[in-house]
């Protein structure tokens, strides 16, 4: 009978709403914390709020885990659900001393909960997740052309321009600033005093690290996000109920029949 009622209310559309109202009030929390002035004023109601919060948390977990009991595996078997349990089970631990600004930062991750609370956010971190073996390759090819660029940028203008061509490593750093677009051109005209033509070399890198790399990364995310969207058409629609799959075998042997009658 209580398991039965925890599948309603886990089940209901209502009590999703609820923890994800719950999720967005604790982060309010958290926000309004960092508040000195609000802090000192309203300090233990904060902390009150914090509670109460966590203890929903508690509850919610509980209900979750009752509804699918015994099977314990439908509820730990779930990534979202043991990602849900462990933030709870972290905020139940005390933190004392200098160990208090880990309890403060571990109370962040209940605000990561809004991925796991809304199904269309899980879609989205569940298909950046698959899109990682595929990103290797683009990162792969990314380290190439950077390798390539950072060493060719370095004897072309550590000369001149010491300052972002100095070191290899300060040649890569210089290219992941020309690949962000952020004031890449200043660098290009320093390396233009000394070659009229460098800007070859500029144009060509943001060509080939802006526009093609990044838009290879779209590529496969869109591509795993479209696959992602059939899986959870597949998983909503219903199960085939034993009445429809009667219904289909007499609708078959109706057709059977009626063929068998004209031949």
């Amino acid at each position: 009978m209580i398991r039965k009622l925890c599948q309603r209310i886990s089940e209901h559309k209502m009590f999703e709403r609820f923890v994800v109202a719950v999720i967005v009030i604790n982060g309010v929390i958290l926000g309004l914390e960092t508040s000195v002035d609000i802090y000192a004023q309203y300090g233990t109601w904060l902390q009150m709020g914090n509670h109460v919060v966590l203890g929903i948390f508690i509850i919610e977990a509980i209900i979750k885990i009752t509804a699918v009991a015994p099977q314990w595996k439908r509820y730990f078997g779930d990534g979202w659900n043991l990602f849900d349990f462990t933030v709870v089970v972290l905020s139940l631990i005390p933190f004392t001393g200098d160990l208090a600004m880990v309890a403060r930062l571990l109370r962040l991750l209940r605000v990561l909960r809004l991925i796991s609370a809304i199904p269309e956010l899980r879609m989205i971190v569940s298909t950046l997740i698959r899109s990682i073996p595929s990103m290797a390759n683009v990162l792969l090819l990314m380290s190439i052309i950077f390798y390539i660029y950072a060493v060719a940028g370095y004897h072309l203008f550590h000369a001149h321009d010491p300052e972002h061509w100095r070191t290899l490593g300060m040649s890569l750093l210089t290219l992941f600033r020309i690949v962000t677009l952020e004031d890449w051109t200043d660098v290009m005209y320093t390396a233009m005093e000394m070659h009229p033509l460098a800007w070859i070399y500029f144009v060509s890198f943001v060509i080939m690290g802006t526009f093609v790399i990044i838009n290879l990364f779209i590529a496969v995310v869109l591509n795993n996000l479209e696959e992602a969207k059939i899986e959870r058409l597949e998983q909503l629609q219903p199960p085939v109920s034993r009445d429809e799959l009667l219904r289909e075998l007499r609708q078959t042997q109706q057709l059977q029949q009626g063929e068998s009658v004209k031949y």
